[in-house]
């Protein structure tokens, strides 16, 4: 069978009530039939303009209507969904459009300083459209000119379960990775749809039988995705509940507010949250700390997490806030969905980095070995089944991230854990090359070579340290030519010149001599401890 996203979003459109809610943005509701006219007038525009199937979009979006209305267009057009991080700079934003070879760009208007300071070195961009802003940047074209010309009417297209999405991450190692989905991988991956409320847990037979759930149950959850769509962790969950028939709801603002989270669930009658670990969650509950009873909460029943570290105590917290609601901590990555999963509720008990395997998963040795449940041997998660195809342009890293093992194809993102004797995981973490942040991934050379830059620096290792609010913080060791002259709010200046944000590293230390072996390489472990017992001294 054949199962395409664009397929499944002309069903829904075709047996859902035309006024329910498909999106909802800072309260602002965009119905079934206004999302189903909006995708087909712009899907119907990127084929006039010469887009053939497998051409790239670019989505330098913020969360907003536009995205998921883009996301819509490109499915049923059988083009390639490009996420774009809105903090990239200059060179990073170029890097993304370039490696991609994105042949349409979507971006906020608040974007086009940007935009245009980059778009001379990609000739290979057809067309620029501006989302919002009063005043239209002079190279692009408005995204509602193309949303509102037209009749929307469906599209007549021969649609595949081999058409892609791409979901750009930065990875272990190395510059960002397209890591490519097709719509029949990931479909299986998000559940097959029997983790949709209209097929009652059962995955159904075919997209006929999908839709014709759809259409018995009527309009499904409204799901406030308060994670940046353009993150696997709110995009994948996104497509999951929009093609299940349910609203994808948004919050407006530039930064996460639990105000606002709080305030639109009990406005929209929200059933789940979508976040990020504890850089979300500890915010939330020391709101409902100090703000209890404030909110009517009783139709929230799930809140899910991916992407990073989500601590018992906040769990707890949140439970005795709620306690007619679950909290799923999924164990997924961009490479991987459905590496486990840990379940909580009120009384059940919760853990941290502790999951139930999920199915098609082992767990092996560097060497490719089976690690014994109950061994205590470290060993990376793997998934077979429902994966990516690989890397876009990367024949190298995909072999090494998509190992046939034992006439298996594997995942293997390099997520390390250990297998108790019952089956469960325990997550011990990424590779000291990888630091996640806040659900930001942040590779530490990129970094290292921006420091090193720096007249001062001679030599510099980054890597990440625990902290309660980011998961873990940005944390770099440098050597400088003159170590008395630490000047650690400049050099941060420095690199926050060069990199998004989330890449400055939260302290600066300086060392008379790296932590280097004698053959040259890193020695982070050593740098680790140092940097913890100097920030334990302060």
């Amino acid at each position: 069978m054949t199962w395409n996203f664009g397929d499944l979003l002309d069903g829904c459109e075709r047996v859902l009530p035309g006024d329910a809610p498909a999106l909802i943005h800072a309260g602002k509701r965009v119905s079934w039939s206004e999302f189903g006219r909006h995708s087909n007038n712009v899907a119907r525009r990127f084929l006039e303009r010469g887009a053939v199937a497998g051409d790239k979009v670019g989505f330098y979006l913020r969360n907003d209507p536009a995205y998921m209305e883009t996301l819509g267009a490109c499915f049923k057009s059988r083009l390639v969904h490009v996420n774009v991080n809105y903090r990239y700079l200059d060179d990073e934003l170029l890097y993304i459009l370039d490696n991609s070879d994105s042949k349409f760009v979507v971006f906020d208007a608040e974007f086009a300083e940007r935009v245009d300071a980059v778009r001379g070195r990609l000739p290979g961009v057809e067309a620029w459209l501006q989302v919002g802003g009063d005043e239209l940047a002079p190279f692009a074209e408005r995204y509602s000119d193309w949303a509102e010309a037209g009749d929307g009417a469906p599209l007549e297209v021969d649609r595949s379960g081999d058409d892609m999405l791409f979901i750009y991450t930065g990875g272990t190692t190395g510059m960002p990775k397209g890591v490519m989905w097709e719509h029949q991988a990931l479909w299986g991956a998000l559940g097959a749809g029997k983790n949709t409320p209209a097929s009652k847990g059962v995955a159904p037979e075919s997209a006929e039988s999908h839709i014709a759930n759809v259409a018995a149950n009527g309009p499904g959850v409204i799901q406030i995705v308060a994670c940046p769509l353009m993150h696997g962790t709110g995009l994948f969950t996104a497509i999951g509940n929009l093609t299940g028939g349910g609203c994808v709801a948004t919050l407006g603002g530039h930064k996460f507010v639990p105000e606002d989270l709080f305030s639109a669930v009990e406005r929209d009658g929200a059933g789940s949250v979508v976040i990020v670990g504890d850089a979300f969650a500890r915010p939330m509950l020391e709101t409902l700390d100090a703000n209890s009873g404030r909110w009517d909460l009783s139709s929230l029943r799930v809140v899910i997490s991916s992407g990073v570290m989500w601590s018992r105590e906040i769990k707890e917290g949140l439970l005795e806030h709620h306690d007619g609601m679950l909290l799923a901590d999924m164990f997924g990555s961009s490479e991987a969905v459905g590496f486990g999963s840990s379940i909580s509720g009120k009384g059940s008990g919760t853990k941290t980095a502790k999951f139930q395997v999920g199915e098609h998963c082992k767990v092996f040795s560097e060497d490719h070995v089976e690690v014994a449940p109950g061994s205590g041997e470290r060993g990376f998660i793997a998934r077979s089944g429902p994966i990516p195809s690989g890397y876009y342009k990367d024949a190298e890293k995909t072999e090494a991230t998509f190992p046939m093992i034992n006439g298996t194809r594997y995942s293997i993102p390099g997520d390390w854990c250990t297998v108790e004797a019952d089956g469960t995981l325990t997550l011990l973490g990424r590779g000291s090359a990888c630091i996640n942040t806040a659900g930001e991934k942040v590779h530490a050379e990129e970094v290292e070579e921006t420091l090193k830059q720096h007249p001062s620096v001679e030599d510099a290792l980054v890597f990440g340290l625990p902290d309660p609010k980011w998961g873990n913080a940005v944390t770099a060791v440098v050597e400088l030519g003159d170590p008395a002259r630490l000047d650690e709010v400049e050099i941060r200046s420095f690199v926050r010149e060069k990199l998004a944000g989330y890449k400055v590293p939260k302290r600066v230390l300086a060392v008379p001599t790296m932590f280097r072996a004698p053959n040259g390489k890193a020695d982070y472990k050593a740098a680790t401890e140092w940097a913890k017992g100097q920030l334990a001294a302060v």
